[in-house]
Protein backbone atom coordinates (compact mmCIF):
# COMPACT_ATOMS: atom_id res chain seq x y z
CA UNK A 1 0.00 0.00 0.00
CA UNK A 2 1.33 3.46 -0.90
CA UNK A 3 1.88 6.05 1.81
CA UNK A 4 0.35 9.55 1.83
CA UNK A 5 1.23 12.29 -0.68
CA UNK A 6 4.95 13.06 -0.75
CA UNK A 7 7.46 15.06 -2.78
CA UNK A 8 9.96 13.24 -5.00
CA UNK A 9 13.28 15.01 -5.60
CA UNK A 10 15.71 13.69 -8.22
CA UNK A 11 19.32 14.83 -8.60
CA UNK A 12 20.90 13.45 -11.79
CA UNK A 13 24.63 14.02 -11.48
CA UNK A 14 27.63 13.23 -13.66
CA UNK A 15 28.10 9.67 -12.41
CA UNK A 16 25.00 8.73 -10.42
CA UNK A 17 21.46 9.78 -9.58
CA UNK A 18 20.27 10.53 -6.04
CA UNK A 19 16.62 10.37 -5.08
CA UNK A 20 14.92 11.77 -1.99
CA UNK A 21 11.34 11.43 -0.75
CA UNK A 22 10.12 14.24 1.51
CA UNK A 23 7.21 14.47 3.92
CA UNK A 24 7.01 18.25 4.22
CA UNK A 25 10.51 19.32 5.27
CA UNK A 26 11.51 15.86 6.45
CA UNK A 27 13.61 13.58 4.27
CA UNK A 28 12.15 10.11 4.85
CA UNK A 29 13.75 8.01 2.10
CA UNK A 30 16.88 8.16 -0.06
CA UNK A 31 18.37 5.98 -2.75
CA UNK A 32 21.32 6.22 -5.12
CA UNK A 33 21.16 4.77 -8.63
CA UNK A 34 23.78 4.23 -11.30
CA UNK A 35 20.91 4.50 -13.77
CA UNK A 36 17.43 5.73 -12.85
CA UNK A 37 14.74 4.85 -15.37
CA UNK A 38 11.01 4.35 -15.64
CA UNK A 39 11.10 0.88 -14.05
CA UNK A 40 12.80 2.24 -10.94
CA UNK A 41 10.24 5.04 -10.70
CA UNK A 42 7.44 2.51 -10.96
CA UNK A 43 8.94 0.67 -7.98
CA UNK A 44 9.05 3.92 -6.01
CA UNK A 45 5.44 4.68 -6.85
CA UNK A 46 4.43 1.32 -5.40
CA UNK A 47 5.81 2.50 -2.04
CA UNK A 48 4.86 6.17 -2.08
CA UNK A 49 1.98 8.27 -3.36
CA UNK A 50 3.56 11.41 -4.81
CA UNK A 51 1.90 14.79 -5.17
CA UNK A 52 4.85 16.53 -6.84
CA UNK A 53 8.28 15.88 -8.37
CA UNK A 54 11.31 17.98 -9.23
CA UNK A 55 14.28 16.99 -11.39
CA UNK A 56 17.75 18.53 -11.45
CA UNK A 57 19.74 17.12 -14.36
CA UNK A 58 23.35 17.89 -15.27
CA UNK A 59 23.70 14.74 -17.38
CA UNK A 60 22.39 13.69 -20.79
CA UNK A 61 18.62 14.08 -21.13
CA UNK A 62 16.60 10.87 -21.36
CA UNK A 63 13.53 11.63 -23.50
CA UNK A 64 11.49 8.61 -22.36
CA UNK A 65 12.28 9.34 -18.72
CA UNK A 66 11.33 13.01 -19.06
CA UNK A 67 8.05 12.15 -20.79
CA UNK A 68 7.16 9.77 -17.98
CA UNK A 69 7.81 12.42 -15.32
CA UNK A 70 5.79 15.02 -17.19
CA UNK A 71 2.77 12.77 -17.69
CA UNK A 72 2.68 10.55 -14.60
CA UNK A 73 3.19 13.03 -11.75
CA UNK A 74 0.42 15.40 -10.62
CA UNK A 75 2.91 18.29 -10.53
CA UNK A 76 6.36 18.20 -12.12
CA UNK A 77 9.19 20.74 -12.37
CA UNK A 78 12.33 20.45 -14.46
CA UNK A 79 14.68 22.79 -12.64
CA UNK A 80 15.97 25.44 -15.07
CA UNK A 81 16.82 29.14 -15.24
CA UNK A 82 13.11 30.06 -15.34
CA UNK A 83 12.18 28.22 -12.15
CA UNK A 84 11.18 30.45 -9.24
CA UNK A 85 13.86 30.39 -6.56
CA UNK A 86 14.10 31.62 -2.96
CA UNK A 87 17.40 33.36 -3.84
CA UNK A 88 18.38 36.26 -6.08
CA UNK A 89 20.66 34.86 -8.78
CA UNK A 90 23.48 37.15 -9.92
CA UNK A 91 25.00 34.61 -12.32
CA UNK A 92 25.42 36.35 -15.69
CA UNK A 93 24.19 33.35 -17.71
CA UNK A 94 21.79 31.48 -15.39
CA UNK A 95 20.98 28.95 -18.10
CA UNK A 96 24.58 27.69 -17.88
CA UNK A 97 24.65 27.39 -14.10
CA UNK A 98 24.65 23.78 -12.88
CA UNK A 99 21.24 23.03 -11.41
CA UNK A 100 22.81 21.03 -8.60
CA UNK A 101 24.87 24.08 -7.65
CA UNK A 102 21.89 26.38 -7.18
CA UNK A 103 19.97 23.61 -5.41
CA UNK A 104 22.85 23.12 -2.97
CA UNK A 105 22.88 26.86 -2.23
CA UNK A 106 19.13 26.80 -1.57
CA UNK A 107 19.62 23.74 0.64
CA UNK A 108 22.28 25.51 2.70
CA UNK A 109 20.05 28.56 3.21
CA UNK A 110 17.16 26.27 4.16
CA UNK A 111 19.24 24.77 6.96
CA UNK A 112 20.96 28.02 8.00
CA UNK A 113 18.83 30.98 6.86
CA UNK A 114 20.01 34.59 6.86
CA UNK A 115 23.65 33.53 6.84
CA UNK A 116 26.72 34.11 4.69
CA UNK A 117 27.56 30.69 3.31
CA UNK A 118 30.26 29.10 1.18
CA UNK A 119 28.85 25.88 -0.30
CA UNK A 120 31.45 23.29 -1.30
CA UNK A 121 30.25 20.27 -3.27
CA UNK A 122 33.06 17.72 -3.54
CA UNK A 123 32.09 15.32 -6.31
CA UNK A 124 33.40 14.50 -9.79
CA UNK A 125 34.20 18.20 -9.90
CA UNK A 126 34.46 20.44 -6.85
CA UNK A 127 32.20 23.47 -6.93
CA UNK A 128 32.44 26.54 -4.74
CA UNK A 129 29.37 28.77 -4.45
CA UNK A 130 28.68 31.79 -2.26
CA UNK A 131 25.34 33.12 -1.04
CA UNK A 132 25.00 35.99 1.42
CA UNK A 133 22.71 36.56 4.39
CA UNK A 134 20.25 38.46 2.18
CA UNK A 135 19.81 35.36 -0.02
CA UNK A 136 21.82 36.82 -2.90
CA UNK A 137 23.79 34.24 -4.87
CA UNK A 138 27.06 35.83 -6.02
CA UNK A 139 28.42 32.98 -8.15
CA UNK A 140 31.21 30.52 -7.65
CA UNK A 141 33.93 28.41 -9.20
CA UNK A 142 34.49 24.92 -10.57
CA UNK A 143 37.65 22.85 -10.03
CA UNK A 144 38.67 19.24 -10.71
CA UNK A 145 37.58 16.69 -8.11
CA UNK A 146 40.11 14.60 -6.20
CA UNK A 147 39.76 11.51 -8.39
CA UNK A 148 40.08 13.64 -11.50
CA UNK A 149 43.30 15.17 -10.15
CA UNK A 150 44.80 11.83 -9.19
CA UNK A 151 43.85 10.28 -12.54
CA UNK A 152 45.28 13.26 -14.46
CA UNK A 153 48.64 12.88 -12.73
CA UNK A 154 48.77 9.25 -13.85
CA UNK A 155 47.37 9.82 -17.35
CA UNK A 156 49.50 12.78 -18.37
CA UNK A 157 52.84 11.53 -17.07
CA UNK A 158 55.07 8.64 -18.04
CA UNK A 159 55.68 6.89 -14.73
CA UNK A 160 53.45 8.23 -11.96
CA UNK A 161 51.06 5.60 -10.60
CA UNK A 162 47.34 6.11 -10.08
CA UNK A 163 46.49 6.15 -6.38
CA UNK A 164 43.16 6.06 -4.58
CA UNK A 165 41.84 8.87 -2.37
CA UNK A 166 42.19 8.38 1.37
CA UNK A 167 41.50 10.26 4.59
CA UNK A 168 44.94 9.16 5.81
CA UNK A 169 47.12 11.80 4.22
CA UNK A 170 49.90 13.87 5.73
CA UNK A 171 51.73 17.07 4.95
CA UNK A 172 54.80 15.67 3.17
CA UNK A 173 55.18 12.35 1.37
CA UNK A 174 58.21 10.09 1.83
CA UNK A 175 57.38 7.96 -1.23
CA UNK A 176 55.75 8.58 -4.60
CA UNK A 177 52.31 7.26 -3.68
CA UNK A 178 52.20 9.37 -0.54
CA UNK A 179 53.50 12.41 -2.41
CA UNK A 180 50.69 12.07 -4.97
CA UNK A 181 48.00 11.53 -2.34
CA UNK A 182 49.26 14.33 -0.09
CA UNK A 183 49.65 16.70 -3.01
CA UNK A 184 46.10 16.24 -4.22
CA UNK A 185 44.35 16.04 -0.86
CA UNK A 186 46.24 18.97 0.65
CA UNK A 187 45.72 20.91 -2.57
CA UNK A 188 41.95 20.60 -2.16
CA UNK A 189 42.14 21.28 1.57
CA UNK A 190 44.21 24.44 1.06
CA UNK A 191 41.87 25.45 -1.77
CA UNK A 192 38.80 25.27 0.46
CA UNK A 193 40.52 27.10 3.32
CA UNK A 194 41.80 29.71 0.86
CA UNK A 195 38.32 30.51 -0.41
CA UNK A 196 37.07 30.67 3.16
CA UNK A 197 39.83 33.07 4.25
CA UNK A 198 39.34 35.32 1.21
CA UNK A 199 35.56 35.60 1.67
CA UNK A 200 35.80 35.97 5.44
CA UNK A 201 37.56 39.33 5.03
CA UNK A 202 34.28 40.86 3.81
CA UNK A 203 31.93 38.37 5.47
CA UNK A 204 33.34 37.70 8.96
CA UNK A 205 30.41 35.47 10.01
CA UNK A 206 30.95 33.14 7.05
CA UNK A 207 30.29 29.41 7.43
CA UNK A 208 30.94 26.47 5.11
CA UNK A 209 28.47 23.84 3.99
CA UNK A 210 30.26 20.74 2.74
CA UNK A 211 28.49 18.13 0.62
CA UNK A 212 29.18 15.65 -2.17
CA UNK A 213 30.49 12.10 -2.43
CA UNK A 214 34.04 13.05 -1.40
CA UNK A 215 33.11 15.46 1.41
CA UNK A 216 33.99 12.92 4.10
CA UNK A 217 37.69 13.21 3.24
CA UNK A 218 37.81 16.79 4.53
CA UNK A 219 35.25 17.14 7.32
CA UNK A 220 37.73 16.52 10.14
CA UNK A 221 40.62 18.49 8.62
CA UNK A 222 39.07 21.84 7.69
CA UNK A 223 39.78 24.66 10.12
CA UNK A 224 36.64 26.69 9.43
CA UNK A 225 33.06 26.42 10.80
CA UNK A 226 31.63 23.49 8.86
CA UNK A 227 28.19 22.03 8.37
CA UNK A 228 28.43 18.67 6.60
CA UNK A 229 25.23 17.58 4.88
CA UNK A 230 25.29 14.76 2.33
CA UNK A 231 21.72 15.46 1.17
CA UNK A 232 22.14 19.21 0.67
CA UNK A 233 21.09 19.20 -3.01
CA UNK A 234 17.99 17.13 -2.27
CA UNK A 235 17.02 19.47 0.58
CA UNK A 236 17.39 22.42 -1.78
CA UNK A 237 15.32 20.73 -4.47
CA UNK A 238 12.53 20.10 -1.99
CA UNK A 239 12.56 23.75 -0.91
CA UNK A 240 12.34 24.88 -4.55
CA UNK A 241 9.52 22.43 -5.18
CA UNK A 242 7.64 23.72 -2.13
CA UNK A 243 7.97 27.26 -3.46
CA UNK A 244 6.57 26.34 -6.88
CA UNK A 245 4.02 23.62 -6.18
CA UNK A 246 0.36 24.38 -6.82
CA UNK A 247 -1.77 24.26 -3.69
Amino acid sequence: MAYEKFHLCIDCGNTRTKVGVFDGDTLIFTEVYTILGVSELLDLKKKFSFSACILSNVSVENVEFMKYLETEFPFFILLNEKTKLPVTNHYEQPETLGKDRIAAVVGALTLKPQSDLLVVDAGTAITYDFVDAKSVYHGGNIAPGIRMRLKALHTFTKRLPEVEPSENFGLLGVNTNAALLNGVMNGVLFEINGYFDALKIKYPELSIFLTGGDANYFVSTLKSPIFAEKYLVLIGLNRILQLNVKN
